[in-house]
């Protein structure tokens, strides 16, 4: 890879990412203060994220792996979501907003596996290059939250501007995608069914009582993650905390930290342990929110934030390579499909629609919140679901001994 091709990616990678921080975490914010929103429509808003995910396999299966060089659909999706998010500043109500957000999230999400395909391409060892690449991403979701904190948008109601900045990097990253180098589709002239798209081929897995309650696991550790997604930029500005989008950012540097620390845990504690804590620091991440505040206990709301390293590294991280090990060579990339469907598909969509209800059932005036009340809900949820997983887990190093199952040859296919 030449050093004028690994700028290239690097810039997409932190584009791709910018993009989607300009907004999606202060969207909560614009949509109670500027458009009036109540915390029901504010999940609704988020959910599309979850819609985009189950629909993405869709576009990329259907289109991209077929049809179409990966560059230049990720050219026309970026230009295209450049004018929705563009539209999405000047809608004047939520029912306005919706259908805007709706459609941008469907265009959007199938760009987050286009930029991986565009970057695999281009290496010899992923392993190695990826990484170096992919930092770009998390370094573009810091600086825009450091951006809106910066220029103040949350306290002066202008947050109508973060969908305008995110409209400018959009149509910046669909023009670069025509310069990228050239990723043509991988599966041209072959059949694909539903089962291929969808992963079914892995749900053999599920036959394994282990796996069966890590899945189980994950799909329901989503529900507390959406409340984090969908409210807490939010109840940040409530507490009075300056500049919360780009203290948030502590988050994601937490990420990086975990993510460099992982090997040294993994070997340490294992995938049950790991994914255990991993579920234990939601429980904690939440209890700090509930009884943090703006006063003498800022510190539980910085300590709440810089959790998202573990809570996101040690059981989502830890969860891919635990999937990648037991499903073996012939269900992983499957297995890997259906694993973040049910995820980022299901979980978050539960949990989206799940959290609005919750934060308007407890608000108690027209512009605060029972906040404590709120974030023990998810917390115990995230303990529940860490009480039934060490309970029903149980991991007899199968994914270091005997790698792979011997599943039975699955259904017909349909193909299209």
């Amino acid at each position: 890879m030449t050093p004028t091709i690994r700028v290239k990616l690097s810039t997409m990678m932190f584009l791709e990412f910018f993009i989607w921080g300009a907004w999606f975490v202060t969207m909560g914010t614009y949509l109670i203060h500027n458009l009036h929103a109540t915390g029901e429509q504010n999940g609704t808003a988020y959910a599309t994220q979850a819609f985009g995910a189950i629909i993405a396999p869709f576009v990329i299966g259907l289109i991209a792996d077929k049809y179409f060089s990966a560059q230049k659909i990720l050219a026309v999706l970026h230009l295209v979501g450049a004018g929705l998010l563009y539209y999405e500043s000047t809608a004047p109500d939520f029912a306005t907003f919706f259908p805007g957000i709706l459609a941008y999230m469907i265009i959007y999400m199938p760009t987050l596996a286009l930029v991986n395909s565009v970057s695999f391409k281009q290496m010899t060892d992923p392993s190695k290059d990826f990484p170096l690449v992919r930092v770009f991403g998390t370094a573009g979701w810091m600086v825009a939250g450091f951006v809106i904190g910066w220029l103040n948008w949350e306290q002066t109601g202008s947050l109508a501007l973060t969908f305008k900045m995110a409209a400018g990097a959009s149509l910046i990253l669909g023009l670069l995608s025509f310069t990228l180098p050239d990723t043509p589709p991988g599966k041209k002239g072959q059949k694909t069914s539903i089962g291929d798209i969808m992963g079914l081929d892995s749900i053999g897995l599920l036959k394994k009582r282990s796996y069966l309650v890590f899945f189980l696991a994950s799909v329901a550790i989503c529900i507390p993650l959406a409340f984090y997604y969908n409210f807490t930029n939010p109840f940040l500005n409530e507490v009075g905390m300056k500049r919360a989008a780009a203290v948030q950012g502590l988050g994601q540097f937490s990420e990086l930290f975990f993510m460099a620390a992982m090997p040294f845990f993994f070997v340490r504690l294992g995938v049950k342990k790991m994914l255990a804590l991993g579920m234990l620091a939601w429980a904690l991440r939440y209890v700090c929110f509930a009884y943090g505040d703006a006063g003498a206990n800022y510190w539980m709301l910085i300590a709440g934030i810089v959790l998202h390293g573990i809570c996101y590294d040690f059981f989502f991280v830890t969860g891919q390579i635990y999937t990648d090990r037991f499903a073996g060579e012939r269900f992983k990339s499957a297995a890997q499909g259906f694993i973040t469907l049910a995820t980022y598909g299901l979980g978050m969509m539960i949990g989206y629609y799940m959290s609005g209800p919750i934060v308007d059932h407890w608000k108690t005036s027209e512009t605060t919140h029972n906040w404590t009340t709120i974030w023990l809900i998810p917390g115990g949820i995230a303990v529940v679901v860490m009480i039934f997983f060490l309970l029903f887990f149980t991991d007899k190093k199968h994914t270091e001994e005997q790698p792979g199952l011997d599943i039975e040859e699955p259904s017909p296919k349909v193909e299209i």
